[in-house]
């Protein structure tokens, strides 16, 4: 796909988007050896990393609405990845055995997800771009 050729292509929502898809596709790829989609693996590493970690911060980690951690959380604790604790008010999140297991999985997916964009842009390119993303979705985000 050419993108000089679209009407389109000097439109950051556009490119955003176009991006995002084409990100997803392979965040996708990688996370398949791990049996899970992009979303589920990258909560399952915020979980790992952090026993106890409440929805409320996995909301800030990973920049999605509280519904949508909600959503992701019941479905891992389903699926016997994660478990809830309720102290009160709070709600702690925690891996299982299970999610333990297959930490090191989905690291490696990551870190090959890493490698192949960076790969392809080059790493200097990947970083700035990384960089520039993050800082431009932060300015948005606050506005």
């Amino acid at each position: 796909m050419e993108s000089e050729n679209s009407v389109y292509c000097n439109c950051l929502y556009y490119s955003a988007n176009s991006l995002a898809r084409l990100m997803a596709k392979m965040a996708d790829e990688e996370f398949s050896a791990v049996g899970l989609s992009s979303s589920y693996a990258l909560l399952l590493m915020s979980v790992n990393s952090r026993p106890g970690i409440q929805p409320k911060q996995l909301c800030c980690q990973m920049q999605l609405s509280p519904s949508t951690i909600t959503r992701l959380i019941e479905k891992m604790e389903y699926k016997g990845f994660l478990t809830r604790k309720h102290i009160g008010r709070i709600t702690e999140v925690y891996p299982s055995e299970k999610s333990k297991n297959i930490d090191s999985k989905i690291k490696d997916a990551w870190r090959n997800l890493y490698e192949k964009y960076s790969g392809i842009l080059g790493e200097e390119l990947a970083q700035k771009l990384t960089s520039d993303v993050h800082e431009a979705s932060n300015k948005l985000y606050g506005q």
